[in-house]
């Protein structure tokens, strides 16, 4: 799970009717109210980020370990958004499915109430961009005698802040935590190759997660050049798609938003360029909330230019609301288990074969 309170941005200023104020760089360090006063970057900001994390940490431990994640409440959950429309429809068929399967297991004696069942893991992820935050949360472990930064799991990189000299490549370079790597279409497959070594210098499996921001038609023009060059590198990276932030455009009405079919667009052209270079996609990144908010276009249950007003709730980047998150879901599922069903029919059909040469 990602979030963060603080924003890259393009542009150092805002300009609304002649008046240029500092752009709103995220609720850490400024309001996003256009005025002189929420415009002033204020460090007791960082404090109360800190404790508003840790406070949605909290009630996120107690959901993963209270019985919320049991899977015997799998067709309770979301069932604010399942009722009236496809995507929800194809979730309750799933949900009875789980439900039969947990009805079998108890028939054959076998116990549901293993914390197995009941509890799930999660980790958390945001970009390292406000290095005195993040530095001021890095401990040293006792027993390993590692850095790690303590404000997330998982941290990435930007498109922004990767620079080989730059402080953030430096910052990051020295903990241990696993690392992220957001690559546009920009991105030299020879410079990949130099911050992956930098960031990565034994080569640790799980260390390095290159995530991919390019656009469906830049994807496949550039994404097989940077996999063969770090392939040829000898590296061992995991291949994430972000089909959010290469997709940004902005409404008539001068709201951000991105289109559906450009999102799932992008995500075809990543699982095609794996499989057509024989590697793996190892992950998918979204922007995504539970609320049934209208600020991507599109989508099985449609949403309009002309919809964008009415439950447009982000401060920053348009987000998929809950069915058009489920929908995508749906499209990697299926695209998952094709390949699955392809790789069990080869193997039966050369196992068919090594029958018949005997």
């Amino acid at each position: 799970m990602a979030g963060q309170f603080a924003k890259p941005r393009s542009s150092d200023v805002e300009e609304v009717d002649g008046v240029k104020l500092p752009s709103y760089r995220g609720d850490n360090i400024n309001g996003d109210t256009f005025n002189n006063k929420d415009r002033e970057p204020d460090p007791q900001r960082m404090v109360r980020a800190y404790c508003q994390a840790a406070a949605t940490l909290n009630l996120l431990r107690a959901f993963a370990t209270g019985g919320y994640a049991a899977m015997q409440r799998v067709s309770k959950w979301n069932l604010d958004f399942t009722s009236h429309s496809e995507q929800g429809e194809r979730y309750l068929e799933l949900a009875h499915r789980i439900d039969e399967a947990l009805g079998f297991m108890a028939a054959c004696g076998l116990t549901v109430d293993h914390p197995i069942m009941n509890t799930t893991e999660f980790w958390t992820s945001h970009e390292c961009l406000l290095l005195p935050f993040e530095q001021a949360l890095t401990r040293q472990d006792s027993t390993s005698g590692f850095w790690y930064d303590c404000s997330a799991h998982m941290l990435w990189i930007g498109e922004r802040t990767r620079q080989l000299d730059g402080s953030h490549v430096e910052f990051l370079r020295g903990v241990a935590n696993p690392l992220g790597v957001k690559v546009s279409d920009k991105m030299d497959p020879a410079e990949l190759v130099k911050i992956c070594e930098i960031l990565n210098p034994n080569n640790k499996p799980g260390r390095l997660t290159i995530i991919v921001r390019m656009g469906a038609e830049n994807l496949r023009l550039k994404l097989p050049h940077l996999i063969k060059a770090v392939r040829q590198a000898g590296l061992i990276v995991t291949w994430v798609s972000d089909p959010m932030h290469g997709n940004t455009i902005k409404a008539p009405s001068g709201l951000k938003t991105r289109l559906f079919d450009a999102i799932r667009a992008e995500l075809t052209a990543f699982f095609d360029v794996h499989e057509e270079e024989g590697s793996h996609p190892g992950g998918v990144h979204l922007e995504m909330t539970g609320q049934n908010v209208t600020e991507c276009v599109g989508g099985g249950r449609v949403v309009t230019l002309d919809d964008l007003h009415s439950r447009y709730h982000t401060h920053c980047d348009p987000r998929l609301n809950a069915s058009q998150s489920l929908e995508l879901a749906f499209i990697v599922a299926g695209r998952l288990r094709r390949k699955r069903m392809t790789k069990s029919n080869l193997g039966l059909s050369s196992l068919v074969k090594g029958l018949m040469s005997l």
